[in-house]
This record gives structure tokens, C-alpha cells and sequence, in this order.
């Protein structure tokens, strides 16, 4: 009997032909992050890169987003192994998945704990449910979150936050962190929401799109200074686009917002 693969990534077109794509995690019954939806996260990842969509949505089937981390990926290791486990996670997801080149989406609709939120923090926009909670609950198993979730929770909370975010271990809703700035928005329907945003996104302009991903890296790396200094050459380098050409063309012609994007 072959094995169901823990995750699935479609290539889709928008109505207007821009080309999107959707990763969900399917790993029944509680999309718990063992090595085999570790690895297929990976592999998919590492496809993404090779050729990006215009925009990416991270979702999941099931009650759940995740009930967390398969603890057995955790038992046993040295300290050596412990420390190439979390280097490689970075390297084979959330530094991969932080560099495509193209808007990523993440919506939550239920529990969404551990590696599931980390990712979900690597991600540019993040959409939930009302019903949706998060946590960062390494603490049970004697663990500090590794995969980014405390440094990237800080940036998008604050560090106080964060601490007691982590240091806490509970469970906090949608509203609170929308509220907080973490959740950029609350839907009903969130995966109809989050496909509706995708589209728009995939349609829009590509290449600007990933200017600005660029500009805001650079701004968390090295601060305000840092992304003023590469924001000449990255937004200088979109005149030689064709939608800033045609974009502008069509201003001038009939008025803003009637443009239509290629991603070249």
C-alpha cells in the first residue's frame, strides 16, 4: 500500500491567468509535523523556489492546522543533533519560504500550534478564523520554540509579547492577535478569503511585489539605515519592468487602478 504524501501543492490560474499556487498540509487525523510532512514540506518548497508562483497560499485541511510537533522527531538527540535538526529546517523551509519571490498567504482556521505557527510566521500575510488559537507550547517538552517563531513573533509583536507568548506556553485567540498585529486580518470564511486575497496578489505586480519583500528584509536585518541603502537599486531596477511601463501607461491613458499585470 503506498503511502499518502502529508501535503499537497496545486498550481492554479486566476481568472485573469496569473499563475498561483496552494500548499496544504494533510496528514490526518492532527497534521502533526513528523519527518515525512517535515520532508514533504521541504521537497515542495524547494519546487516553489525553482519556479515561482506570483503568489503562494500555506493552508491545511482537517479540524485542525496542527496539533503540533511529533515529539519522537525529538527523542534521543544530542545536543550536536538537535542543533543540525534546527539548521536544517531553516535552510529546507523557513529561509526558502521567507525568499520566494512572490506574496505568501497563511490562513488558520483551528488550532495552529508550534510548527505550524512558526511557519505561519514566515509567511507575509497571515489570515484566521474567528475560531482559530495559537501557541508556541515547546515549554511542555522542556523546549524553546527554534524554528523562528519567538524572533519572528517579537518582530511582528514586540519582545515583551513574545516572552510571554513563549515563556507561558497558553493558547491565545484570533481577535488577540489581530490585535497584537500578528494576525493581519479575521475572516468567517477565511479560506475563501485567503484564496480571494491570493488571487488579487498573484494578479498584481509580481516584481514589485517581491521589491518590497526585499525592502522589508533588508529593514530586519539592519534596520531603516540598511533599507534605505538598497532602495534605490531594488525599486530602480522595476523601471525596466514591463508592468511599471505599461502600469504607467495606463495611468496616463485612462486613470489608476485599470491596469493589468504580466509579472514581467
Amino acid at each position: 500500500m503506498t503511502e499518502t504524501k502529508p501535503t499537497r501543492l496545486e498550481h492554479i490560474a486566476t481568472e485573469g491567468g496569473a499563475r498561483a499556487a496552494v500548499l496544504t498540509i494533510d496528514h490526518p487525523p492532527l497534521n502533526l509535523f513528523d519527518k515525512a510532512l517535515l520532508e514533504a514540506l521541504a521537497v515542495d518548497i524547494e519546487e516553489l523556489a525553482a519556479e515561482s508562483p506570483r503568489a503562494l497560499l500555506v493552508r491545511a485541511d482537517g479540524k485542525l492546522v496542527s496539533g503540533g510537533v511529533d515529539v519522537h522527531v525529538f527523542d534521543g538527540l544530542s545536543t550536536a543533533e538537535g542543533a543540525q535538526l534546527w539548521q536544517t529546517l531553516f535552510a529546507r523551509i523557513i529561509h526558502p519560504l521567507e525568499a520566494l519571490p512572490c506574496p505568501v498567504v497563511f490562513a488558520a482556521h483551528g488550532l495552529t500550534l508550534t510548527a505550524a505557527f512558526e511557519i505561519a510566521l514566515a509567511c507575509d500575510i497571515i489570515l484566521a478564523a474567528p475560531k482559530a488559537k495559537f501557541g508556541l507550547v515547546e515549554t511542555v517538552v522542556g523546549l524553546t520554540p527554534s524554528m523562528g517563531g519567538p524572533q519572528r513573533l517579537a518582530e511582528r509583536a514586540g519582545s515583551g509579547r513574545a516572552r510571554e507568548f513563549v515563556m507561558t506556553g497558553d493558547l491565545y485567540d484570533a481577535a488577540t492577535l489581530a490585535d497584537w498585529g500578528v494576525v493581519n486580518a479575521v475572516h468567517d470564511d477565511v479560506d475563501t478569503a485567503a484564496r480571494a486575497l491570493l488571487a488579487r496578489l498573484a494578479d498584481g505586480p509580481t516584481r514589485a511585489h517581491a521589491a518590497t519583500k526585499e525592502i522589508i528584509g533588508a529593514w530586519r536585518s539592519g534596520g531603516v539605515a540598511h533599507a534605505d541603502s538598497v532602495t534605490p537599486q531594488v525599486s530602480g531596477q522595476l523601471f525596466g519592468t514591463e508592468d511599471l511601463r505599461n502600469a504607467v501607461a495606463s495611468f496616463l491613458e485612462v486613470g489608476p487602478g485599470k491596469a493589468t499585470y504580466t509579472g514581467r
